[in-house]
Formats: C-alpha cells, structure tokens, sequence
C-alpha cells in the first residue's frame, strides 16, 4: 500500500457520525503547520482563503496549477491526510482534477455544484452525480480511494422555495452518494432540526461548516455530523486577532 493509499484510507476512518473529526481549514504551510502543531490529525485546503492568501477571488477566480502549487507546500510541510477544496472543478475533466491532486499529495477533496466558469449556474443533481462518478473512477483507477466530498450550495444560494429545500438537498445529494461520494455536504447554517434531518437521511456521513470561535463541537456532535470544517472563518478570525495587534501601532 503506498503512503496515499494510507492517507486516503485513514483520512476516511475519521468520518464518525456523532465523533466528527475536525479538519481545520487552512490555506498554506504556515497555517497547516499551526493546525498540527495544535494537534488535528487531518487538514483541508479552503478556496476561499487560497485564494485570499495568492491575491485572486473566490469561485475560481485563482487557477488549478495556482491552487495545487499551494497544495504541494502544504503536502511537503506536513504529513497528515489533506483534503481540498476544487471549487466546481476549474472547467476541467475529473481525470485532470484527480491526476493534479494526487501528484500533489492530497487524499481527498470537496467538488461544488456551482458552476463558476458558467455564469454560476447550478448544476442539475444528475450532472452533479456524473461528475462525482467521474471523479470516483479515475480516483479508483489511479488506485488511491480518494475521499469524495460532494457539496451542494442550495442552501447558501438559497436556490427555490424554503419549504422544500432540505428534501431537494437531500434528494440531490443522495444521487451523489449513489455515484460515490463519500461525505456529503450541506453548505450553511442549520437550524438543528434540519441538521439532525440532514444526518438522519443522507446515506453517507455529513460534513457540518463550524465558527472556529462560537460553534460548539459537542453540539454539532449530538446532531449526527461526522466532518466539521471552517471554510474561510479560522482566516477571518486571525484576521481580526491582526488587525487588534496592528491598530496598536498606528
């Protein structure tokens, strides 16, 4: 079994319903290198604070090559599992997208059904399924069972009615775990009957974003999540801590 192998297969392991594992969002060697040093097991590269740390915006406004350099510093700095964040795939096909990352050391990655290259349109939850299944073949062929995490964005869009929205999650998702994800993930904020509905009836474990200082992890844990992840919050967070420290000084 080679080191990916390993990493994909105890990156995975870490998936609990209702023992989550926290996976700090972080977004180059300096941040990962924090992370482990205080103790997590496991990381993931968010988009979002990529992009903010190499000058370039949010929803693929940073390229492929731009986002696996960064990826590769942080594989090289640390020898924890890493999981990244490919946005909705940068216009390219799920065989260029596993092959980049497993050249750069990652085991797993979240794909969005917001299109950003095509007006942000959304993807059917067929085409979202297909580009999973894509993903998890060439994954499986490279021999390397990379950790799939299929997010929807209904949530954040705020995409049709309320009143349905958590069942056309749900059914958009289950349709991604059929194609071979293994987490699945409900961008946003939930109250916690949606979120322990979520858990309840999502056929694979869930990933749960968390405010780095105002989520509970007990409570996100009593709700069924088995990922918690802080998306661009941990680099807001610091970023308020370094403007406090700054202001004393002009």
């Amino acid at each position: 079994m080679t080191s990916l192998e390993k990493k994909a297969k105890i990156f995975l392991e870490l998936h609990q319903p209702g023992n989550p594992a926290v996976l700090p969002t972080v977004w180059d060697a300096w941040s990962a290198n924090l992370a482990v040093s205080a103790g997590f097991s496991a990381l993931t590269l968010g988009s979002h604070p990529v992009s903010d740390s190499v000058g370039r915006s949010d929803g693929e406004g940073m390229t492929f090559l731009e986002l696996l350099t960064r990826v590769r510093q942080v594989t090289d700095a640390v020898t924890v599992p890493v999981s990244v964040d490919i946005e909705a795939g940068y216009g390219l096909e799920p065989a260029q997208l596993i092959e980049g990352l497993l050249e750069a050391g990652a085991v797993g990655l979240n794909i969005e059904d917001t299109v950003h290259s095509e007006g942000r349109r959304l993807r059917t939850p067929e085409e979202h399924a297909d580009f999973v299944r894509g993903l998890r073949e060439f994954a499986d062929a490279a021999g390397v069972h990379v950790v799939v995490n299929a997010r929807t964005d209904l949530f954040l869009r705020k995409n049709g009615e309320e009143a349905d929205r958590v069942d056309r999650a749900i059914a958009r998702l289950k349709l991604a775990a059929e194609a071979g994800a293994d987490v699945l993930y409900p961008v946003g904020r939930h109250s916690d009957a949606d979120m322990r509905r979520l858990t309840a009836e999502l056929p694979r474990p869930v990933n749960a974003i968390g405010i780095p200082d105002t989520s509970d992890k007990a409570e996100l844990a009593a709700q069924g999540v088995a990922r918690i992840s802080f998306g661009p919050y941990l680099q807001f967070a610091l970023a308020e801590e370094a403007k406090r420290l700054l202001a004393r000084w002009t």
